[in-house]
């Protein structure tokens, strides 16, 4: 009989994340920043979808048409149950990416998207997926993909090479992959300890280790022992992408667009000399220890001329999606935690700080005379962006037409919430992606369209639920036995969520 997982493991579900830099909608600023044409994304495809939820947050959230494959039947599944929900222009299938490639039913694509996945498939789906993208991506169309990299996996993949041969060979056989993953941990936390040589060389593997076992079982299972495991480097993936007449675009994670966070003023210097781009992101890569890259690649690269481009970028809508008290003026990049000029992010936050849509060219005229230059405020906005307390805004018109898609998906997945707390991500409108959203809030959120008037009601309304379950809230390790301590935990996070959270999920179209 034929192995339809290919090495993939199948026998255990991937996590219900969302991954924001999957929306097309992050494009354009980071395309803007480099002086790049951007596509209008009118067909979009995901390649190893997972359960759905990101496709789904984005079909509902745009007028997009999405299309993808994910080969898992129940993953597949779950995400077309999620389309049916919301009514989206969303067609999720469970083909094999050879079957896929050959649909005839499939558009030509603006934006072709693969979160991770190119890291855990065969050579043999590597060559079937690069002659899809050189098939089926416009001319000026965008490739996001993410990748494991090298040379930062360099000291680890050992380990996980004898993590895998432990879990396949001296795995209990009937236990499934959790099992056999908590005995592969335990048994290289038991070889460290008897301090090998290796060990002794690779200093931080242990500290990965500890890190590791921190995780949810399912991430452990897709992340580290499928068969098919390879940390590229920057070059090979360039290599790769040829055939497809692909360029490097720029980064899809917009804190690798802020130099100052990540390299030293010596580091910058030296890169600076470095002549050839693409050779200059895989000197960079050596600086920064890169393990994971997420990156856009572009079928034809086109520049802006800078007045286009600085009219563009004024054109900008944007949005404080944190709480502004609660912001820290510290981010961190490969250097560390960072500290960001107050004289300049202060007035920025302080303008955004009523959660109303503005655009960066707004933003530029009511700080004239602050000394803030429209080079710091587009950095500012990029870094504010990439650190999830700004989000962007999609245009007046094309948040109306969505808003009944993300409103049925919103209120099938809050349903959800009532039994489970494996979704954490509700469709905004206004972003055109996800919002995190945990499992008690969302009882909040029904709580409100059953018409509860305020904190004291959401938190009886929430209780009810978990109760006739027979879940209590867990605070601060403990967890809360009697019916009183959890109403009073559930009325403080109430009035905190009405505080802080619920007028920025009224401003993203959720609340």
């Amino acid at each position: 009989m034929s192995d339809w997982t290919a090495g993939y493991v199948a026998d255990i579900g991937y996590t219900y994340g969302y991954y924001t830099e999957l929306n097309p909608q992050r494009i354009r600023l980071a395309f803007l920043s480099q002086g790049l044409h951007f596509p209008q994304v009118g067909a979009a495809c995901e390649l190893g979808f997972g359960q759905g939820l990101s496709a789904n947050i984005h079909a509902a959230a745009s007028i997009t048409e999405w299309h993808g494959t994910d080969f898992n039947p129940s993953q597949a599944g779950f995400a077309q149950e999620l389309a049916a929900a919301s009514g989206a222009a969303a067609h999720l299938r469970d083909d094999a990416f050879a079957d896929f490639a050959l649909r005839p039913d499939l558009p030509d694509f603006d934006y072709i998207a693969l979160h991770g996945i190119w890291s855990w498939i065969s050579d043999e789906n590597r060559h079937i997926i690069v002659d899809f993208i050189r098939k089926k991506l416009k001319v000026g169309g965008v490739l996001y993909i993410s990748y494991n990299t090298q040379p930062g996996w360099a000291a680890f993949a050992p380990m996980r090479h004898l993590m895998t041969e432990h879990a396949e060979l001296l795995g209990s056989e009937g236990c499934g992959i959790v099992s056999r993953i908590d005995g592969a941990l335990e048994f290289a936390e038991k070889l460290i300890e008897t301090n090998p040589l290796f060990s002794r060389a690779n200093p931080l593997v242990g500290d990965r280790l500890k890190k590791m076992k921190e995780h949810n079982r399912h991430y452990l299972a897709h992340e580290y022992f499928n068969k098919d495991w390879h940390p590229m480097h920057f070059a090979t993936m360039a290599d790769w992408l040829e055939p497809a007449k692909l360029q490097f675009a720029c980064s899809a994670h917009y804190i690798d667009h802020i130099d100052s966070v990540n390299l030293t003023p010596a580091q910058q210097a030296f890169l600076a000399d470095v002549p050839d781009p693409m050779f200059r992101e895989t000197v960079r890569d050596f600086m920064v220890n890169q393990q994971f890259r997420r990156d856009y690649w572009v079928k034809g690269e086109r520049k802006l001329d800078p007045i286009n481009q600085a009219e563009v970028i004024r054109a900008q809508r944007v949005l404080l999606t944190a709480h502004r008290p609660d912001i820290s003026l510290k981010t961190t990049g490969a250097l560390g935690e960072a500290e960001m000029n107050s004289a300049i992010y202060d007035p920025i936050l302080d303008l955004l700080a009523d959660h109303k849509v503005t655009t960066i060219g707004e933003l530029e005229k009511q700080l004239d005379g602050s000394g803030i230059a429209f080079a710091q405020l587009l950095q500012a906005m990029l870094l504010l962006t990439g650190a999830g307390q700004v989000s962007l805004v999609q245009d007046e018109v094309l948040i109306i037409q969505v808003r009944r898609k993300t409103d049925k998906l919103n209120t099938y997945l809050i349903h959800k919430a009532r039994g489970n707390n494996d979704i954490n991500y509700l469709a905004s409108p206004v972003t055109g992606g996800g919002f995190s959203v945990n499992r008690i809030q969302q009882l909040f959120l029904m709580a409100r369209q059953q018409a509860k008037a305020g904190p004291e009601d959401w938190a009886q309304y929430a209780w009810v639920i978990l109760s006739a379950q027979n879940q209590k809230i867990i605070k601060e390790g403990k967890t809360l036995e009697s019916e009183a301590e959890n109403l009073q935990e559930l009325t403080t996070q109430a009035k905190v969520f009405a505080a802080k959270q619920l007028p920025i999920l009224i401003a993203v179209g959720i609340g």
